[in-house]
């Protein structure tokens, strides 16, 4: 009897669970609102709509989702240098989704000649601003000039990767290919059709677009439940879940993060194996008894040994190689260390602490933006060339918010004056105040600064009297990952070295990430990534 009771209770505990899974199921998808009792979606009733049939973010062109959760960021293992400038602190990365391999030649050709198409005869000058630095190859000892000629534009070297692209240019990147993915995906939907023609501020922009500055060649707008506005179509809202967010650089601790690729090594909620490298192990060769002894990665060994002994290459590259030369990591992403470092959004500081960093999306280099508008509120008009103008946040509309207060915060918590406690805000609205005061003072104790200085900062500029002043600014910028001229110390995820956003080598290319919104786990099988066979043969390797 006794058993039957407890029988008869679980089952009723199990029939109330599902009952309210049910019930809550059957709420997030209902015709009508638990608020207020209105209907969603109908005209009739005020026309709010919602999109009740979204079911999770899709993954754009190029990407892979790259689940997040919490690891040791910087350096865990022995730092030969004695810089310490990244100490291993716990931090939590949110999901979000990375470009398999770096961004190509054959991208950035893409990218070039649609800003030449479009660009090019009214303002050529846009199109001079995203030419990579194709000089970036030379050495003053060494016979590279085929690089300079050839190694952007021939065929050859097509799904190689991009470099002599600056950190401006990898954003630049950024925007134009959040703009043509949008557009794709609304000419796709039966939106919009194709326009071969768009010429100058009549190019396509997403923000444009949701500013209903932008209308395109429409084929099929949806249907307006407004009543109140009198028309019977509207454009794509972000409500409706057909956009994509920004492509944009990953921060550090993404890039580290995806890098690692701990994915492959958790048991439950435990790591089995810390990694050293994105592959597991100590070494930089195959472990594997059937690739035992190939190289993982595209690097130096040493002095004088790019490539290794004819008729048995160990990496088969002398310079850069194609980009899925290599075995992917656990989240499917190729050449996280090794082949060419990447940017990051960062902005340089040598040493990182867990007391200055939030623990969760840590990230320095925040510039809070808004859309520009009217005296009347309203966004102002696009600029010529589609876009629309974003300033800084103003001091004085944010003088009562405590998360932030202004627009530029690259230097908080190091040294300016903003960030320590105790300012009186209400009383620093003065003509001092109405300037970003950010910018560090990188030339207070050096009488010698002024003949370098740079009119737009007020500090040093690339002129740099070297010794003197510091290489570090607030245009310092982050890379990661290692290149094919450096040596395997290079290659763990936790090293950092930085370079002006405004400058680039031959070694340093880039791949855009995009964030996640809502859940970050995924229900798609093509996201779900365990472990990566390295017994198999190279992936995308143009050796056998």
């Amino acid at each position: 009897m006794i058993k039957s009771s407890k029988l008869i209770l679980v089952v009723s505990c199990l029939f109330i669970l599902g009952s309210c899974s049910s019930t809550s199921n059957k709420s997030s998808n209902s015709k009508s609102s638990s608020t207020s009792g209105w209907d969603y979606n109908n005209s009739k009733n005020g026309g709010f709509e919602t999109n009740s049939k979204y079911k999770e973010q899709a993954t754009g062109p190029g990407l892979m989702f790259v689940e997040g959760g919490s690891f040791t960021m910087g350096r865990t293992e022995q730092d030969i240098f004695a810089d310490w400038n990244n100490v291993p602190k716990t931090v939590t990365v949110s999901s979000f989704y990375l470009d398999e391999t770096e961004v190509r030649n054959v991208d950035y050709l893409e990218y070039l000649y649609w800003i030449n198409r479009v660009y090019g005869q009214s303002y050529p000058e846009v199109y001079k601003k995203a030419l990579p630095d194709t000089l970036v190859w030379r050495d003053k000892l060494g016979y590279n000039e085929p690089y300079v000629e050839s190694y952007l534009r021939h065929p050859a070297y097509r799904n190689y990767p991009v470099v002599g692209v600056s950190w401006s240019q990898a954003n630049d990147f950024c925007v134009w290919r959040t703009d043509r993915v949008n557009e794709r995906i609304l000419i796709d939907e039966g939106i919009l059709k194709e326009d071969n023609e768009q010429i100058d501020e009549n190019s396509f922009n997403t923000d444009a677009y949701l500013a209903r500055q932008y209308e395109g060649i429409v084929k099929r707008n949806l249907k307006n439940l407004n009543p109140s506005l009198g028309e019977e179509t509207r454009l794509v809202r972000m409500e409706d879940g057909i956009l994509l967010p920004r492509y944009r650089l990953p921060t550090e601790a993404e890039w580290e993060f995806a890098a690692l690729g701990y994915v492959g090594n958790t048991n439950m909620e435990n790591t089995d194996e810390r990694k050293l490298y994105p592959w597991n192990g100590s070494s930089v060769r195959n472990g594997n008894k059937k690739n035992q002894g190939e190289i993982m990665a595209n690097f130096k060994k040493s002095r004088g040994d790019n490539m290794g002994v004819a008729g048995n290459l160990n990496d088969n590259a002398d310079i850069t190689a194609p980009v899925r030369s290599f075995w992917p990591n656990d989240y499917g992403l190729y050449c996280m260390a090794g082949n060419v470092s990447e940017w990051v959004m960062d902005v340089y500081r040598p040493v990182i602490e867990q007391t200055t960093t939030t623990d969760h999306r840590p990230f320095r280099g925040s510039v809070f933006k808004t859309q520009k508008r009217d005296e009347d509120g309203f966004i102002e008009e696009k600029d010529s060339l589609g876009r629309i103008t974003m300033v800084d946040v103003n001091v004085e509309d944010n003088v009562y918010r405590r998360n932030y207060k202004k627009s530029d915060n690259i230097n908080y918590n190091d040294g300016d004056i903003e960030s320590q406690m105790g300012i009186d805000w209400n009383n620093f609205l003065n003509e001092q105040s109405e300037v970003d005061t950010a910018s560090v003072s990188i030339d207070k104790w050096n009488p010698d600064a002024k003949k370098y200085k740079d009119n737009r900062t007020g500090n040093s500029s690339e002129m740099y009297d070297y010794g003197n002043t510091t290489l570090i600014t607030d245009r310092t910028r982050v890379y990661k990952g290692g290149s094919w001229k450096d040596r395997a110390y290079w290659l763990v995820p936790g090293t950092r070295r930085y370079l002006d956003q405004d400058q680039s080598t031959d070694a340093i290319g880039f791949r855009c990430a995009m964030d996640r919104m809502g859940a970050p786990s995924s229900d798609l099988r093509e996201n779900q990534r365990r472990g990566t066979d390295y017994s198999k043969k190279k992936m995308g390797s143009n050796r056998r």
